[in-house]
């Protein structure tokens, strides 16, 4: 019909087809340009734990968001405790029983677990503990378990399914390739044992001599290379653990390879005199949050003498707020390297989550089991007595919330 009516209509008939043609196609740009829900190739965000495709460069979320927008929700109907609990990740060590944390779980509302210690028993050992700790969590609110799993001297779980991977220094050797899927295969396991993030990989470059960096070279848990390999072989890790379903935190941001004591166990030698915010060593996390995606990053322990001379990392506005998530845009998970560490001992304990949750950070992790009810109270008290840090308290619980619904933990 349409090709003989325009047989018979070849003077002005043909120009107004013309003209309508052409306002079609400007129509269609300028909604493409202008629209923020149009997206190249119609993604839709993930409802998973392993799609990334719903972030822009360095974990932002894309404008609209049905996912943010859904945590929001989620975390508007949430009471203050709720909302204290999913910033707070509870160690569970080898050796006790799951039910030590019921009631911070189903009482206090705690959102992560630590699993930690010299787990030997094999998958199947880690397996059931997990279960157990994910019964305690509201039907439709799982838990994040996470655990350290770098390889070398650090691999918190080992016995039967779980393969002894190799240290860092080893994988730094391996070509990116083949150690995106080693990754994938150790992150198979962690899978299979039910847990779902790896505190990992390590993506600290040393600076001068290895065996003099206590917490990263001393120990091999670098990738033993400049820091642009460094960012090649952390992105390979991150990509092959999502590749099993599991997610990853690069840490321990903005770097500790320039230190000589390790935060764990000393508050000597952990400033850091050479680091600046726009040096090779930071620039290779923030190589790996654009190309990789991390679902979190850990802050360090240690103080930035060229960046913020007067706070830890992982207290630090400056370094959080303001080049981690200001300058590089990732609004990811922030979360804390261990604070139950010697380095922020000088901090009451109360005051440890509410510190990093005023300078941008999301989740304390916590390396002791007695710190867990002080952290919640101190976060709780400050949130009831200062409405603008209940409104952080909110932000960084959506935040979580978002990681959660991604890795299809809540709906």
């Amino acid at each position: 019909m349409y090709r003989k009516a325009a047989r018979t209509r070849r003077g002005s008939a043909g120009v107004a087809v013309a003209v309508v043609a052409a306002v079609l196609v400007v129509a269609s740009v300028v909604a493409f340009l202008c629209l923020p829900n149009i997206r190249r190739g119609g993604d839709a965000a993930p409802t998973g734990g392993s799609g990334p495709s719903s972030l822009t460069r360095g974990g932002t979320p894309a404008p609209g968001d049905p996912v943010t927008a859904r945590a929001k929700a989620l975390v508007d109907g949430m009471t203050l405790e709720e909302r204290v609990g999913q910033l707070v990740m509870a160690p569970l060590f080898a050796g006790d029983d799951p039910s030590v944390l019921e009631d911070a779980i189903s009482g206090r509302h705690v959102g992560s677990v630590l699993v930690i210690g010299n787990w030997r028993g094999g998958v199947a050992d880690v397996r059931r503990a997990v279960d157990t700790l994910q019964s305690y969590a509201p039907q439709g609110a799982g838990l994040i378990v996470a655990t350290d799993q770098e390889g070398g001297q650090v691999q918190h779980l080992s016995g039967a399914g779980f393969d002894e991977m190799p240290s860092a220094v080893e994988q730094g050797r391996m070509d990116p390739a083949r150690l995106r899927s080693s990754a994938a295969g150790w992150g198979g396991q962690l899978a299979q044992a039910g847990v779902n993030v790896d505190l990992a990989p390590v993506t600290d470059t040393v600076v001068g001599e290895r065996s003099a960096n206590d917490p990263i070279g001393a120990l091999d848990r670098d990738f033993g290379l400049d820091a642009a390999g460094n960012a090649s072989h952390a992105a390979a890790f991150v990509e092959g653990l999502r590749d099993a379903g599991v997610q990853a935190s690069v840490k321990h941001y903005p770097g500790l390879g320039a230190v000589k004591g390790n935060t764990d166990f000393t508050a000597e030698g952990i400033v850091d005199t050479t680091t600046t915010a726009d040096g090779a060593e930071i620039s290779a996390f923030h190589t790996v949050i654009g190309q990789a995606r991390p679902a979190m990053v850990m802050m360090s322990l240690a103080t930035y003498q060229s960046i913020d001379a007067a706070n830890p990392a992982a207290f630090s506005s400056t370094i959080i707020d303001g080049v981690l998530r200001g300058r590089q845009g990732f609004d990811g998970v922030v979360t804390s390297d261990s604070l139950s560490a010697t380095a922020v001992s000088g901090t009451p304990t109360d005051q440890l989550g509410v510190r990093l949750v005023e300078a941008g950070g999301d989740l304390a992790c916590i390396g002791q089991s007695g710190y867990v009810t002080p952290i919640l109270d101190g976060l709780e008290a400050k949130a009831k007595a200062d409405d603008a840090f209940a409104a952080k308290v909110a932000r960084s619980a959506e935040r979580v919330v978002r990681l959660k619904l991604r890795m299809g933990l809540m709906h």
